[in-house]
């Protein structure tokens, strides 16, 4: 029976079943065809074969398992001479294994990533009816849903099962011998309907919770359930208390449940009803729908943007300019980290591409070494097949080793991920599961294939003549173009890579040079745990900004003290439409600014030279602003600026204020961003996730503790909390920038390196096999050096190649880069050719060592080995 009938009846066992009878029956036909031709008749004929051959089913079972025993005794078989090949030459086994180890594991620790942030569905149940809801309105970035709103879209739709929505603040728990700081989210109505969770210990909110005046109550997450209470069952009912007033536990959710915001452990209903959530322009949810079975997000868009002109039309002062955005919440969740992930899975399955083309040209010379043990083999009367088998389960076992090995590196891939980008979404969920196993196996199966086809074919071929021949003494040498093809494939495919991560290294450099404007050293950041009740009264808020400040600023070791909203060189946006009350031109430009409040310390604290006038007085409100120098020059250079007063469009958070001086320009929306127009509104209120700056003497990170002894005794309510030096807030800013270029740059140094273990293993071999042709030139007068000579051309003509080739993969790989650079282009030709200079250099390394092995042969000695 052929070998592909028995692979097809040995996983269609039915088949197989059929096609023994079939067999056997026209064995015992062809018997009683013989009978009946020595005079039996037609049934005594038929019944005497039925007789002679025994019982029938059990013939056919027989038949069968000796059909089947002997397919699995070959895989076996195999597998015993597989194993004692690979044994004899330990050297090569390890460098395949481990280098597909690198290449397989690289590549499925990245696909866990991909496969935890990107592809796998968010952890609700029926995610993918999650929708965020942001409302949209012009040159406001302000996405926020006032309660009021929320309710009515919530009310009036036909189209969402149910919308709510969500804001986080940071409260002090006072019931320990410190306040502690935990992360709390004030949320709507139907908040746990929406999620599609339930408490796992006690119950949700009820109605009377859900109301103004209604009593309070906290679900708990089930880290701080273990971590502060024990993972007692009886935790509902216990007291957490902040301030000076006690809050009951109603029930703990599941561990399951991942929150959108990390670090969430209370939740807390906000009442829709309160005479504070009633006004339309105040706005602070983050609003999440769950949408009715089988209602598309087009529906839900259309639907909704008619619900919304129906209020524009009811409440036009502030609903008449709002459009909404509805997308799909993982979407939402995962669009600023997409493209980099699929840059880095790019790149790592290059990486295993060229482990893979190493290890077929590994195999080749390998096959090639072993021509006389496989051509004994045909004479011995083994099939082609039986050879490709056994060839095809070397190179399966080294593949699967190899995963097994990789997925142990990938186990631990992510705390790197962690580490080098601990913001991204979603990253606590990286970790191996089954799902990574299969795609490692899948990789092993692949890696089977694509190293394994052209030996087999090259190792198989009966040409007994030729292989005889090519073993004797007569050969003196033999061209071997396979390997040196695939060695310039893998020089192309590093050349990418190492050029894609030159330019990402010579992008940081050139951040690295920037001048930001501003004096980031030693200055200390952190917060203050402060709730959204303090900021009515902005004369005590002013008042409690001040003595913190204060507080912080006369703390021995401290310099400097100032307070703002948001921390300069962080890539933080918040652009404004301004106009000036005094009156422009129409023909003059829409000033469009970047907004900062700041309080009146902020330019002392970190150096931002003032240019002009005088900076902020100390006071409450927004009485004052200040401008930076590319703002004057954008709007205002032909103009008397002190003393002018500024008003925003469109956002009631900003009051008119008088220009009261210009700064130097601060690159405060990032690093990577040259200045842009910038107003500082004069502000001392005080605000939830406003930041605190203190300038220190020394090492900022030594004056944490000292600081938050002082803020204790002058807030003994408050944690404080994040306490951070600036250099490296503004350094985790850009995390995922640098995990792009460390692992980019990893994965191009280890390309480079395999490629040139594949170039000096592929020359090794030509040197060995070509060692008679060499001896007989040496013997005949030819000098060393044009030995060298020949095999360093050799290697350096593969590598100039594959040069060539990599420069144009490097287009297309850099131009998927572009967006992504800084301070230089996407064709630098300053990196490209130092890639170009780096990766000869080191072929020509490569190559001269078995170029000098070669040189230093005895003819004498190999003519008589021979």
């Amino acid at each position: 029976m052929a070998w592909r009938g028995r692979l097809r009846n040995l996983l269609r066992p039915g088949r197989l079943h059929r096609d023994l009878e079939r067999e056997l029956s026209s064995h015992i036909a062809e018997r009683a065809d013989d009978l009946r031709d020595s005079g039996m008749s037609a049934g005594e004929a038929l019944l005497a074969a039925r007789r002679q051959f025994g019982n029938y089913t059990a013939n056919v079972e027989r038949t069968r398992d000796m059909d089947i025993n002997l397919w699995l005794e070959s895989i076996f078989k195999n597998l015993r001479l597989s194993l004692r090949a690979l044994r004899r030459t330990p050297g090569f086994t390890i460098t395949v294994i481990l280098t597909l180890a690198l290449g397989i594991g690289a590549n499925s620790a990245v696909f866990s990533a991909i496969d935890a942030i990107l592809l796998r569905p968010l952890p609700f149940p029926e995610a993918d009816r999650l929708v965020n809801l942001d409302q949209v309105v012009p040159n406001q970035p302000q996405p926020m849903v006032a309660p009021t709103r929320l309710e009515d879209w919530n009310r009036l739709n036909r189209t969402f099962r149910a919308i709510s929505g969500y804001y986080t603040e940071d409260e002090s728990e006072t019931s320990g011998d410190l306040p502690e700081k935990l992360r709390m989210a004030i949320v709507a109505p139907r908040f746990l309907e929406v999620w599609g969770v339930a408490p796992v210990i006690g119950r949700g909110f009820s109605p009377q919770e859900e109301h103004f005046g209604g009593p309070p109550a906290l679900l708990i997450s089930d880290r701080l359930w273990r971590r502060r209470f024990g993972a007692d069952p009886k935790v509902v009912g216990r007291m957490l208390r902040f301030g000076r007033s006690g809050t009951p536990i109603i029930g703990v959710l599941p561990p399951s449940f991942i929150f959108p915001e990390r670090g969430v452990d209370l939740w807390i209903v906000g009442p829709p009803d309160a005479p504070y959530a009633q006004d339309r322009s105040s706005t602070w949810y983050t609003t999440i729908g769950r949408l009715k079975p089988g209602v598309t997000l087009a529906a839900a868009r259309a639907n909704m943007a008619a619900v919304q002109a129906n209020l524009g039309r009811q409440y036009p002062k502030t609903d008449a300019r709002i459009t909404l955005k509805i997308e799909p919440m993982k979407e939402m969740a995962v669009m600023g980290v997409k493209r980099s992930l699929w840059i880095l899975f790019g790149s790592v399955t290059l990486l295993l591409l060229i482990a893979c083309t190493n290890v077929t040209a590994l195999l080749l010379s390998r096959a090639a070494q072993r021509r006389r043990e496989l051509t004994v083999r045909f004479s011995l009367g083994a099939s082609r097949l039986a050879v490709a088998a056994q060839l095809f389960t070397e190179v399966l076992l080294l593949a699967v080793t190899g995963a097994v090995l990789g997925l142990a590196l990938a186990a631990g891939t992510s705390s790197v991920f962690r580490k080098l980008a601990a913001e991204l979404p979603r990253v606590d969920e990286i970790a191996l599961d089954w799902r990574i196993v299969l795609y490692s196996l899948a990789c092993a199966i692949g890696v089977t294939l694509i190293c394994g086809i052209l030996p087999a074919i090259r190792g198989t071929r009966r040409d007994l003549a030729v292989s005889l021949a090519q073993a004797g003494r007569s050969q003196v040498g033999g061209r071997n173009p396979a390997q040196l093809a695939l060695v310039g494939v893998q020089v192309a495919l590093a050349v990418s890579l190492l050029a894609g991560a030159g330019l990402l290294i010579r992008s940081f450099q050139e951040l690295g040079r920037v001048a930001p404007g501003f004096d980031p050293s030693r200055i200390l950041t952190f917060h203050i745990n402060i709730s959204w009740g303090e900021t009515g009264d902005q004369k005590v808020a002013s008042e409690k900004t001040q003595r913190i400040v204060d507080g912080i600023r006369n703390t021995p070791g401290v310099e400097a003290a100032a307070a703002a909203y948001a921390l300069p060189g962080t890539q933080s946006s918040y652009p404004l439409e301004l106009k000036l009350v005094e009156g422009r031109a129409e023909s003059e430009p829409k000033m469009i600014a970047e907004s900062r409040a700041v309080n009146s310390t902020y330019f002392e604290t970190l150096r931002i030279p003032l240019l002009a006038g005088e900076v902020c007085r100390d006071g409450g409100g927004t009485s004052g602003v200040l401008l930076n120098r590319s703002f004057v020059n954008a709007y205002m250079r032909e103009q008397t600026v002190i003393g002018r007063h500024l008003a925003v469009i469109g956002n009631s958070f900003y009051q008119a204020a008088e220009i009261r001086g210009v700064v130097g320009d601060a690159r405060e929306s990032g690093l990577e961003s040259a200045p842009v127009p910038t107003a500082y509104f004069c502000y001392s209120g005080i605000q939830p996730g406003m930041y605190f700056l203190a300038r220190t003497r020394g090492d900022p990170s030594s004056m944490a503790e000292p600081i938050r002894r002082r803020l204790h005794e002058l807030e003994p309510l408050r944690s404080v909390y994040d306490i951070t030096p600036l250099t490296q807030q503004i350094s985790g800013a850009y995390a995922e920038n640098r995990l792009r270029t460390i692992l980019l740059s990893f994965f191009a140094a280890t390309a480079i390196l395999l490629a040139c273990v594949g170039l000096y293993g592929t020359l090794s071999y030509l040197v060995n096999v070509r060692q008679r042709e060499v001896g007989l030139r040496l013997a005949l007068g030819a000098l060393r050096t044009q030995i060298v000579r020949q095999f360093l051309l050799q290697g350096l003509r593969t590598s100039i190649l594959g040069c060539a080739g990599g420069l144009a993969l490097a287009a297309v790989f850099s131009r998927l880069l572009k967006g992504m650079l800084f301070g230089v282009s996407a064709t630098d030709s300053a990196t490209l050719a130092a890639v170009i200079g780096l990766v000869l250099g080191v072929s020509v390394v490569a190559s001269l060592l078995p170029a000098v092995r070669a040189a230093r042969l005895e003819p004498m000695q190999v003519l008589r080995d021979e």
